[in-house]
């Protein structure tokens, strides 16, 4: 029972009428198991010794679901009907496939009949009908065949189940073959189903089913993927190094993108003296060079630390190597030049990211310009404004959302000047 003092109701409330209209729109008011329980009920002052002091209205009980929530209430409801719905089976082109093959199919038979269906559901049909027949086992093409069709039209679950019946097989197999199945359950996100396969390429006795470098790389990519918050890459990069480290361990030689993968992990854990090991390391300890990508990481996450002097020297190695920095470089290396105070030299690698064709972002202009505004330079800052306009860098609406945010720099300078003299 809700209690509210008369005097707060009128408030909220105009009359009693206006409340009424407001309940009578509740989509879920004829749920209330409450309301009639409490519809005659009246507090009395046995109840609430203060009832002489202060007056209360009642209220019964209700469903007080917001119209977002109940939106997003259905929104969640089709989205679980529709990953529990099971798509139906085209029986007819199901018996025309089975009717192509002869009594005693091989399997090599069965793969050529698979490729030709589109239906991944009549793919899967076609394969449990075959594991029923006689004097037929599936292999390695078969199974690799069924799990590309299921994968590739996101049918996660039964995937799996296919997956569960490869492994109870012990004699079937391949790095390939393992490593596709991976490539799908770290693109459905099942980071522990994936794992679970990698442990057991690793523990086959088969050398043609342990990881490669391609398996190493997958894994390395899902735990980097989708991540922004600096913590949570500190947790998965513990992961990542072990991964690293076991690779090493096996004899295979990490590539570029092993390399990479570990400098993009630290400098998103905020590890950046571990990225630049890994990078100072590349064609010394390792046998390759590192490349544009290898840069570009380290550029941001060193500006991210307020490191210019050291990402400006990276960044002019890697333009003498014949690399060009990437937007996010550029970006990032004249926002952390202007947020530092060198703004003649984060206008000098603006107008140098415009001529190697890179495109600057909104933040990085308000950037300069609001640093330059600091400054006390207005008209270098109006001046800047109107060349980026000019030489159509900017549209209409950024040019004019960037000169109202410099009126307004301009307003409060002049108030602060006007305040000092």
């Amino acid at each position: 029972m809700i209690c509210v003092r008369r005097e707060c109701f009128r408030s909220l409330c105009s009359s009693r009428n206006s409340i009424k209209q407001v309940f009578s729109r509740n989509p879920c008011q004829n749920y209330s198991p409450y309301s009639k329980i409490y519809s005659n009920y009246t507090p009395s002052a046995l109840d609430f010794p203060w009832s002489n002091s202060y007056k209360y209205t009642h209220l019964s009980f209700y469903c007080s679901y917001s119209s977002g929530a109940f939106r997003s209430f259905k929104k969640r409801a089709r989205k679980r009907l529709k990953a529990n719905a099971k798509p139906c089976l085209n029986e007819a082109q199901f018996h025309q496939a089975i009717s192509e093959l002869l009594p005693r199919f091989s399997a090599g038979e069965l793969c050529e009949v698979l490729n030709l269906q589109e239906d991944p559901i009549v793919c899967l049909e076609i394969f449990n009908w075959a594991s029923q027949q006689p004097r037929f086992r599936h292999d390695v093409s078969t199974y690799h065949i069924i799990i590309k069709k299921l994968g590739t039209a996101k049918l996660y679950q039964e995937m799996d189940d296919v997956v569960n019946q490869l492994l109870s097989e012990p004699n079937i197999g391949s790095e390939a073959l393992y490593t596709t199945i991976i490539y799908f359950l770290t693109e459905a996100r099942k980071l522990t189903r994936a794992a679970i396969i990698f442990k057991h390429m690793r523990s086959c006795s088969n050398l043609d089913c342990r990881p490669s470098i391609r398996t190493y790389n997958l894994l390395f990519a899902a735990f980097l993927s989708r991540r922004s918050d600096s913590y949570i890459n500190h947790m998965y990069m513990a992961t990542i190094r072990c991964l690293f480290k076991q690779m090493v361990n096996d004899g295979i030689e990490p590539d570029v993108f092993s390399l990479n993968s570990m400098i993009e992990g630290y400098v998103l854990s905020l590890h950046v003296n571990d990225a630049l090991r890994i990078f100072h390391q590349m064609g010394v300890v390792y046998n390759c060079l590192p490349n544009s990508h290898s840069y570009d990481y380290l550029i941001h996450g060193l500006c991210a630390q307020d490191r210019t002097n050291n990402a400006r020297k990276l960044c002019n190695e890697m333009k003498g190597k014949g690399f060009v920095p990437s937007s996010k470089s550029y970006n990032s290396l004249v926002n952390a030049l202007a947020l530092c105070g060198e703004v003649d030299e984060a206008v000098n690698y603006l107008w140098e990211m415009t001529e190697k064709q890179r495109s600057a972002d909104f933040i990085t202009y308000q950037t300069v310009l609001d640093q330059i505004c600091r400054q006390g330079r207005m008209q270098d800052a109006m001046s800047l404004l109107k060349e980026l306009q000019e030489k159509d860098l900017l549209d209409g609406h950024t040019y004019q959302k960037l000169l109202s945010l410099l009126e307004q720099e301009f307003g409060k300078l002049n108030n602060q000047n006007q305040l000092r003299h």
